[in-house]
């Protein structure tokens, strides 16, 4: 029967193990020198060789030819314990044998000598699942140990054990395997069995093992047998389903250079080939932490492809990884996430650089730019100024309720509201129209692209008239990225030219600034601004209501305390 390649080449000495040279000689002195302990604590991630340490440890406290603190593996009592006959030698799973009960039988059965070995040695795997009566079951066992009676434990989540227990026996810490001794490994085994294979391979099976050893044999085993023996890269990434290089450099090159539509070609290019948005995520973070590591060294080469694209672009893109890795371990709607990831990364300055090599450096160019940005900023505020000044001079003659016309803006992140337009909306709006729009806002939307629909898909329709809506988003940055995409909102109307069979003009808001915008469009009505009649059902009387139950609130609360004495005075 075929063996698994983790267990055919599971260690049998302190030698084979790898990534964990402190302990396995920590232990082989300890076996040389007679020093015993009665309880071990083996602790680590998962695959990082702790269970193979208790075994070599049981055999070699056992061993009738021991060398140098070292199982021999030849010796009946080492033969049996390979073989899995040797009764002495005893594993108990503890997430299945977790009980006071099980313990007790445990307890009571180590009184008794050993049969053929010098120890009675008890293997407990996974002892963290243990019950706290169970626990207390072994306590007693640790703190009165039977002689010739070991007990190692095995754990991977140390912080679980009661300290009572920790206290009681010597602790020994598994780190994780590093890449390059997995590297090793799995090259020393590929030679032993003449296959053929790729140095990039073999380097993203010990990447993708995340410092196990048998998770990094687990993964080779796939790739033999999906390669007919064989190991590729292609082959590889396949099997552990992560992004090629070359998806990755396609990727990131495409949101530098601002490239939306081919950034979200890309995106679902990914998605369709099986790759999780949570592993795209991972890739990028590594890729772009890669990126910057190799800018330190003048030689490397490796990442040339994207040398056009300035570090300080890389830092805040994972920011952005960073935070969406976040949301997509909270959400289930994953692909929506990353798509919004993708447009803010499309959004950011990627400052690309097209001076030659040593003309100037990345310092310079962000001094030139902004200084760019305050010179227009300077110019900017001087045009306010004199158009503050212009109307303080015509509000000395007749005061009058202005409503401020804001410019559009090209940074969706500098979004501002445009408050006279949204006013001349809701002069015009009912209760029927919106009513109209949200029963068909989601056939509206439907019709749109993939990367339309991710933007749109959060909206809130807040009020609408007969030819206007007002659609209101989370933050500004989506306002501002709506109402700065002429040819989306084009298309919208031309949507709901067919659906409702009128268009539609788009006006975006925070939700945030809703209220204020209702309570300003009042003052601006009883100012007589906006001279348009509204509806008996418009907003604006939704509003009076409201003030309304909280001054009848108030009157009523009055009048309890003080009785008839109370007189209401309008203003």
């Amino acid at each position: 029967m075929y063996q698994a390649l983790y267990r055919v080449w599971r260690p049998k000495s302190f030698d084979d193990m790898v990534g964990q040279e402190t302990i396995a000689n920590t232990l082989k002195n300890s076996v040389l020198t007679g020093k015993i302990s009665h309880a071990y604590l083996f602790s680590g991630p998962r695959g990082t060789g702790k269970t193979s340490a208790a075994k070599i440890l049981a055999k070699a406290v056992n061993c009738l030819q021991s060398q140098d603190g070292q199982p021999c593996n030849a010796c009946e009592i080492c033969t049996a314990a390979n073989d899995g006959m040797l009764g002495d030698i005893i594993e108990i799973d503890a997430a299945s044998n977790n009980g006071v009960d099980e313990i007790r039988d445990i307890r009571d059965k180590s009184r008794y000598a050993p049969t053929r070995a010098r120890y009675k040695v008890y293997i407990i795997d996974e002892v963290h699942m243990l019950s706290i009566g169970a626990f207390n079951a072994l306590l007693k066992t640790l703190e009165e140990p039977t002689q010739n009676v070991i007990f190692i434990l095995a754990t991977t989540e140390v912080h679980k054990i009661p300290a009572t227990i920790l206290s009681r026996v010597q602790r020994y810490d598994f780190k994780r395997i590093n890449e390059q001794d997995i590297q090793n490994h799995v090259k020393h085994i590929l030679q032993t069995q003449h296959q053929a294979y790729d140095e990039k391979a073999v380097a993203l099976i010990a990447r993708m093992a995340n410092g196990g050893m048998r998770d990094a044999l687990s993964l080779l085993d796939q790739a033999l047998s999906y390669g007919n023996g064989t190991i590729t890269l292609e082959t590889v990434a396949n099997i552990t389903g992560a992004v090629s290089q070359e998806q990755l450099f396609s990727y990131v090159n495409a949101v530098g250079a601002k490239a939306g539509s081919l950034a979200m070609e890309q995106l679902y290019n990914i998605l369709a080939n099986g790759k999780t948005p949570m592993r795209l995520v991972e890739e990028l973070l590594v890729f772009s932490k890669d990126v910057l590591l190799s800018r330190m060294d003048e030689t490397d080469t490796r990442f040339s492809d994207v040398a056009l694209i300035d570090s300080a672009f890389f830092y805040r893109m994972i920011d952005v990884l960073s935070q969406t890795q976040q949301q997509l371990k909270q959400n289930v709607q994953q692909d929506l996430y990353v798509e919004v990831m993708t447009m803010q990364l499309v959004q950011m300055d990627s400052r690309i650089n097209t001076l030659p090599n040593g003309s100037a450096s990345n310092n310079e160019l962000v001094s030139n730019d902004v200084i760019v940005q305050l010179e227009q900023r300077i110019e900017q505020l001087e045009n306010k100024l004199r158009a503050l000044e212009s109307n303080a001079v015509q509000a000395s003659v007749v005061p009058t309720y202005e409503v401020k016309k804001t410019p559009q803006q090209k940074n969706p992140t500098d979004f501002v509201v445009n408050t006279q337009r949204i006013f001349e909306v809701l002069s015009q709006a009912t209760r029927e129209d919106k009513q109209k729009i949200e029963d068909d806002w989601f056939d509206i939307l439907s019709c749109l692209s993939a990367q339309r629909k991710a933007q749109l898909g959060r909206s809130k329709v807040l009020a609408a008239s007969a030819t206007s809506v007002i659609i209101g988003f989370e933050n500004g940055f989506l306002c501002g990225l709506t109402m700065n995409d002429k040819a989306l909102r084009q298309e919208l109307s031309e949507h709901a030219m067919r659906i409702i069979q009128h268009p539609l003009e788009i006006e975006c808001l925070p939700i945030g600034q809703w209220q204020d915008i209702r309570t300003q469009f009042i003052q601006a009505k009883k100012a007589g601004q906006f001279s348009a009649p509204t509806s008996q059902e418009s907003v604006e009387l939704d509003i009076q209501h409201e003030e309304k139950t909280q001054e009848d609130e108030v009157v009523t609360q009055a009048t309890s305390l003080f009785g008839n004495i109370v007189e209401v005075m309008e203003d």
